[in-house]
């Protein structure tokens, strides 16, 4: 294995990696380093969250950028000011003992006059949101024409955040023979589209496969009525007293709602969104590293950036619109080599999808009931317990008389005394579970989806116009006793026909049963077609509101965007 030493990093880049504990490169940063170190090409790298990205592009940019002067030489562009922030601190980190490297971080929510006022001090990088950059450029204060490096962090987050026409005139400021470092999760169309606009000979590195899990993760599911949902939620946390992770909901009013139940409820829970204003969701992170808060309530935008290496659960109050985002979700805990948990709550509406996110993640989720009273009372009292074992006993100033204590304890038996002790100590929890209620749903098994190596593409005249949906697919395979049993793959909806996968082995099978039935009183035309569907079928509503919410020439506004999230 290679250390960052064999690399080829100076001496004072070393002695900041020393410091922070880093001797050997994830892979990422053992295939970006040398690269960049060496090369003046552009380079397109695809990674998940969580793999060191940050380090792959600032170490060998720190090697090489000139010192003693106040000209801006790099711009990383990034998609949220919680991303904006972490990257800023960790490039401080990095940059510790080089000489005269000053850095500067510019987002929205902040006062502009101040980063403007750093920014004519002098900045050798500038951190920033594609807004607040974009505005800085405006005003004549941010000029990026000496840039040599420009950094896009989470390109594919900025693009799905509707920041395509700020990148588009930002990077339009910058010189044409700068190095342009892309990092992203995912290669989607749109930032292959920046990648060949702004790119050019691009070298190409991706770790791992597309949307793969983190190896350290186990996934698992509860299943409940909708109306179950929240009871369920303070079920599984009660059952898992040192839970230390991120819950995420879908929009910024489910995000609060579900934070002040749960402080209601004494949980020691924070919400976290885009209605927060930056001074407090500096304290929220603040105390959510020191632990003093344990569950942080999130919407997916709001926890971009956040970077907590020893998260024991992700919680998925909602599945995301998106089963990509799923892997982002779940990668937040099992980092730094420990393992994690995901948990999703799913309602029996959701179960269509598990067997298409256990392919995209490539392992298995694991179906669980919700724990009931027994369960949980057992796993409190182990946890109260073993905390008794760890704790040193001090001695309290205003109690000088335990011998005396001890001695009138002695006329209570030790079987008494020790319910005594867990009565009082749980009685919260005792007075809310005095009865057992079933809130688990009837689990049906999911149709299982088949993969593209497995599938065979048919054509069907029928599309959008016709009013024909992807829960129209699988509504004409379910009615007919035959089909049901077949495995679907990608579905594509068409303007005038529609497109869809079927097993290899049965499309033949499903073309003679398709021509004895009817959609809407007309006789379906079905035949095998070269074509490749787009999308996964399984996706449901969400994912084709969410196709058609990006399906705009640039992408979703920032004003929808902030009204959702």
């Amino acid at each position: 294995m290679k250390t960052f030493k064999d690399l080829g990093l100076n001496d004072d880049i070393m002695k900041s990696l020393d410091d922070l504990g880093f001797t050997e490169p994830s892979p990422i940063q053992e295939k970006a380093i040398p690269f960049v170190l060496g090369s003046k090409k552009d380079l397109i790298a695809l990674a998940q969250t969580g793999t060191g990205k940050t380090a792959a592009f600032t170490l060998p940019i720190l090697n090489q950028i000139k010192s003693q002067t106040n000209e801006l030489q790099v711009i990383v562009l990034c998609p949220t000011r919680e991303l904006c922030i972490q990257l800023f601190q960790d490039i401080v980190k990095f940059s510790k003992y080089s000489k005269k490297i000053e850095v500067a971080a510019v987002y929205g929510g902040e006062r502009i006059d101040l980063q403007i006022k750093m920014l004519r001090r002098g900045a050798n990088i500038v951190v920033g949101t594609p807004g607040r950059v974009l505005d800085l450029i405006n005003r004549k204060v941010l000029k990026l024409q000496a840039i040599k490096w420009v950094v896009l962090d989470e390109a594919d987050e900025m693009l799905d955040m509707g920041f395509k026409d700020d990148l588009d005139s930002i990077l339009s400021e910058t010189p044409v023979e700068r190095q342009t470092l892309l990092f992203s999760a995912t290669m989607s169309r749109s930032v292959r589209n920046i990648a060949n606009q702004y790119m050019k000979d691009a070298e190409e590195i991706s770790m791992g496969e597309k949307n793969i899990g983190a190896a350290n993760v186990s996934h698992e599911y509860y299943v409940v009525r909708a109306g179950d949902r929240f009871e369920a939620l303070k079920r599984l946390l009660d059952s898992l007293p040192n839970v230390y992770g991120i819950l995420f909901c879908r929009t910024k009013n489910e995000t609060q709602r579900i934070a002040d139940l749960l402080k209601h409820a004494n949980y020691n829970a924070e919400a976290m969104h885009g209605d927060i204003s930056q001074s407090m969701r500096t304290t929220i992170m603040d105390r959510f590293k020191k632990k003093q808060i344990t569950l942080l309530v999130a919407t997916d935008v709001a926890a971009r950036g956040i970077d907590v290496s020893d998260l024991t659960h992700v919680i998925n109050y909602n599945l995301p619109d998106q089963n990509e985002v799923y892997t982002h979700r779940s990668g937040r805990t099992g980092r730094a080599s420990k393992s994690g948990v995901s948990v999703s709550i799913f309602t029996p509406a959701d179960m269509r999808k598990v067997k298409m996110l256990e392919a995209m993640i490539g392992k298995p989720f694991v179906y669980k009931k919700v724990p009931g009273r027994t369960e949980i009372f057992q796993n409190q009292i182990d946890n109260f317990l073993a905390s008794l074992e760890d704790k040193d006993i001090k001695e309290i100033d205003a109690i000088n008389n335990f011998a005396e204590i001890e001695d009138k304890l002695k006329k209570i038996k030790k079987e008494d005394l020790i319910k005594h002790l867990i009565i009082d100590k749980f009685k919260h929890l005792i007075n809310h579970y005095q009865t057992d209620g079933e809130i688990n749903a009837d689990v049906k098994a999911p149709r299982e989806y088949v993969d593209d190596k497995n599938s065979t593409t048919l054509k069907i005249n029928f599309g959008k116009r016709q009013g024909f949906e992807v829960k129209t697919i699988f509504s004409l395979f379910n009615t007919n006793q035959k089909l049901k049993s077949i495995k679907i793959g990608k579905i594509s909806l068409m303007p005038e026909y529609s497109l869809f996968g079927v097993e290899t082995n049965r499309a033949d099978e499903v073309i003679t049963l398709f021509k004895t039935v009817k959609y809407r009183g007309k006789s379906i035309e079905i035949s095998k077609t070269d074509e490749v569907p787009s999308y996964s079928g399984g996706g449901g509503g969400g994912r084709r509101k969410f196709n058609s919410y990006n399906n705009k020439k640039s992408g979703p506004s920032k004003n929808n965007f902030k009204k959702r999230y």
